[in-house]
């Protein structure tokens, strides 16, 4: 059974609302985390909490206890030549690194004739998340 500080590994599919899939794992290998650790998202360690394996579960998990609401401060323009030929196009994923070298993922929301409008918000911001997990195994 799941339980605090037991090694677990899931099967999962990722939907959003509009039924598209931004993530899974299933036909590959398992997720393993640590329940209580925080290494998922809370308020799925929570839904997960005493299954055993083989279990599975739908579990719906709204923004604020996802990845937070789209922050409109997390938008920033740059200068149009900071920014790849190829990567020029409303939707492209780009990686930025801080001064402390943590990279994290930011897409280009903008083009505009004086520069490109970063996004900085985590890419699923916003959306309500629909998982579909099966559990492998708890260690």
């Amino acid at each position: 059974m799941i339980e605090q500080g037991r090694l677990v590994s899931i099967e999962y599919t990722l939907t959003l609302d509009d039924g598209s899939t931004a993530d899974t794992n299933v036909g590959g290998e398992p997720l393993f985390y640590t329940q209580g650790e925080g290494e998922i998202l809370e308020a799925l360690e929570e839904a997960l909490a005493g299954l055993g394996v083989n279990d599975e579960k739908r579990v719906r998990i709204l923004a604020d206890q996802g990845y937070g609401a789209v922050d409109p401060e997390a938008f920033n323009q740059i200068d149009l030549d900071a920014i790849p030929a190829e990567a020029r196009h409303v939707g492209a994923m780009l990686v930025a690194e801080d001064p402390e070298g943590n990279q994290r993922p930011v897409r280009v929301h903008e083009i505009r004739a004086d520069g490109v409008v970063l996004d900085f918000n985590h890419p699923l911001a916003g959306q309500a998340l629909n998982f579909a997990v099966r559990i492998v195994a708890i260690d």
